[in-house]
């Protein structure tokens, strides 16, 4: 199947509709209309139908979609027949907290390494990963072929291991921390920034209330 192009909204909302199609899966239904995929997700009937239109005829005018259907296209979309491996750079507070999480709710992806400067970790075993010194950061990430870190450093030292991640073959980062990294264009970032997040938040609160409209909603994603 040829790739698709579809906007960067739509692709931020994939995975949402994949998850609850797998919750409404698991209760036992077994089809479902825009308008009751949009209740579960909260995001408007419209948008919903104009996201799926991008990958063609998803559903049957008349009947809807099929959610095992659904299911089964997303999870090729989505990568998710297969196991992907990432490894955590930084096993301090948030580290080591997302550790103990290691996406235990997506059977696809996994923290399989760990990386940190204290001798007290390195060398040790975290929630079942191992975390291996710095200097092994190079290596083991080619060894182990993985491609996708991320990044919960101390923010002036993020540069310079970016750069090793880059030297290491890394294509896509997900950086937690308030740096901006520069990497080449063939890298991809995702930028985690919570206290930013946050203060979003309590902007929003403070001067639109606590429920935006669909068009604001849709517009953040």
């Amino acid at each position: 199947m040829a790739e698709t192009i579809i906007p960067k909204a739509t692709a931020k909302r994939l995975p949402l509709y994949y998850r609850y199609l797998n919750f409404l899966a698991n209760s036992g239904t077994t089809k479902i209309s825009s308008t009751e995929l949009s209740e579960a997700v909260k995001v408007d009937s419209a948008t919903i139908r104009r996201d799926f239109s991008y990958f063609g005829a998803l559903g049957k005018r008349g009947y809807g979609y099929d959610v095992m259907d659904l299911i089964k296209f997303f999870k090729k979309i989505l990568n998710q027949d297969r196991l992907t491996n990432v490894a955590l750079v930084g096993v301090g507070n948030l580290g080591h907290a997302l550790l103990n999480y290691n996406f235990r709710q997506a059977n696809n992806i996994r923290i399989s390494a760990a990386f940190d400067v204290d001798p007290k970790i390195a060398g040790t075993i975290q929630s079942g990963v191992p975390v291996y010194p710095m200097d092994e950061l190079i290596e083991q990430l080619r060894v182990q072929q993985i491609e996708i870190v991320i990044l919960t450093v101390p923010t002036d030292a993020a540069q310079a291991i970016t750069n090793d991640l880059v030297e290491a073959g890394i294509k896509g980062i997900m950086n937690f921390t308030p740096l901006r990294i520069s990497v080449p264009s063939y890298v991809r970032v995702q930028n985690v920034d919570l206290a930013t997040e946050l203060q979003t938040l309590i902007y929003f609160l403070q001067h639109y209330g606590p429920t935006l409209k669909e068009t604001e909603l849709d517009d953040d994603l």
